[in-house]
């Protein structure tokens, strides 16, 4: 099959690539302050894990030793599975944020829940590694309590040494994103509370446009301030668009949507907001879900090739035509490719589809559905009923067009009648399967109760 086969896209060319995907990280951003805070927290975070198992040797070396089957290899001291813990921990914390985020009350919590999930981990490890392995209760003990207690020790300690020059690196410039009426206000009150320059400035309604997206690049502002964002899904793109460009974004709370409950709340000058860091080190969890899409597809591949070559016979065997269809579809960033499905309807399907167009029921019309569709062959039926027309999609998958998981990509007919925030879709690649899928009952009830008001993003 051909994977760089694409029609022309729908829109202007950009990156391909996924908004979920991690930016990379430069040295401007190791350099920066937030970089050497990161660095500086990550140093203290090693050297406390390193003396808690300093005290733990050396209060048990009398009584119970490290076991020597663990011990593969030594470094400065201190036994491979010390440095083990202190990858994991470490990635842990990154993972969670605690390099990038502000000092708060809750990042210690944090950081003695992650370190106590990474010894409890090892327990279960160990056992399956060996399960006679007789594990010092005394040594596992003292590591793990002294590991919390330093590791928490340390980083206020830290944070209060580096308070002096979070104060003198805090040099806040903004970029305001509100209505019309609001911009005036909320400048004068940055600038008069906490002498905060407002170095640009954008109208609410623009906050999803590429102009305002490039403007606040290129003001190189360190703090995004939106009220009054009009939709929930504007606020979302731009979310994810800044934090892979490595700015925050701070929300005054009259923008309501569930993304803004996953972040901190802050006062600037005298404003209660949300704030929405960007990582200094993310992007792992779509960095896994992408190897899982590649592994998934080719395994599926290869333990289903009796059945995709069963299907295939059977097609053939039932109405004359190929045994795949190939449709344009549109996925990232509105570029369309071609879809690889089992034909499940006479070959002159789409050629009749313009005859069925009244019977459509859907009631806005940005779909094409029909409950008794005369075009579906006997053996397509069935494939559509199992959904098996769309095994073929996993070499899309491996071709990088899709992930197993996603919004369904939908045919050119349908995203040309889309409103504006529909394409909200796109910033994502779309899926083999998703959330409309697995939700039949339920889909049914809404529909029932509601009529088909948005198919368009679940299909």
């Amino acid at each position: 099959m051909d994977c760089h086969r694409a029609a022309p896209a729908l829109t202007q060319p950009r990156p391909h690539q996924d908004i979920r995907a991690p930016r990379r990280l430069h040295w401007r951003d190791i350099l920066s302050w937030p970089g050497q805070r990161g660095v500086i927290l990550l140093l203290s975070d090693v050297v406390a894990l390193g003396l808690s198992w300093h005290i733990a040797r050396s209060l048990n070396q009398f009584f119970s030793p490290i076991p020597s089957q663990l011990v593969w290899w030594t470094w400065l001291g201190l036994p491979s599975p010390f440095w083990v813990m202190v990858v994991c921990s470490v990635g842990l914390f990154g993972y969670a944020g605690l390099y990038s985020s502000t000092h708060q009350v809750k990042n210690y919590l944090q950081v003695g829940k992650l370190v106590s999930l990474v010894y409890l981990t090892s327990l279960v490890v160990m056992y399956f590694y060996d399960p006679k392995l007789d594990l010092p209760r005394s040594l596992f003990f003292s590591a793990w309590f002294s590991s919390v207690g330093l590791l928490i020790a340390t980083r206020v300690v830290v944070t209060l040494l580096l308070r002096p020059l979070e104060k003198a690196h805090a040099a806040t410039t903004v970029f305001l994103i509100a209505p019309a009426h609001r911009l005036k206000r909320l400048a004068d009150i940055l600038a008069q509370r906490a002498q905060i320059p407002v170095i640009g400035a954008a109208l609410a309604t623009t906050a999803n446009s590429s102009t305002t997206y490039q403007a606040i690049l290129a003001s190189k502002a360190t703090l995004v301030l939106a009220e009054s964002i009009p939709s929930a899904d504007l606020a979302s793109e731009l979310f994810w668009k800044l934090r892979r460009a490595g700015v925050s974004m701070q929300l005054l709370p009259t923008s309501r949507d569930m993304l803004y409950r996953r972040g901190t709340p802050e006062t600037v000058a005298g404003l209660p907001t949300l704030r929405l860091d960007a990582p200094l080190m993310g992007g792992w969890d779509y960095r896994v879900k992408r190897w899982m899409d590649y592994l998934g597809a080719t395994l599926g591949v290869v333990a289903l090739a009796p059945l995709l070559m069963g299907i295939a016979v059977a097609i053939r065997l039932d109405s004359p035509g190929p045994v795949f269809f190939r449709q344009q579809r549109v996925g990232l960033h509105g570029k369309s490719f071609l879809v690889w499905k089992f034909r499940t309807m006479t070959s002159d399907a789409p050629q009749r589809q313009a005859e069925l167009e009244q019977q459509n029921e859907t009631t806005d019309g940005i779909l094409f559905k029909v409950k008794h569709d005369p075009r579906i062959t006997r053996v397509g039926a069935f494939l559509r009923r199992t959904s098996l027309d769309e095994l073929p999609q996993l070499f899309n998958v491996l071709c990088g067009q899709m992930s197993l998981v996603g919004p369904r990509p939908l045919p050119v007919r349908d995203v040309a009648k889309f409103d504006g925030w529909h394409n909200i879709r796109h910033q994502v690649l779309p899926g083999v399967t998703g959330l409309w899928q697995i939700s039949g009952p339920l889909r049914h009830r809404h529909l029932r109760r509601c009529g088909p008001a948005r198919p368009a993003l679940h299909r």
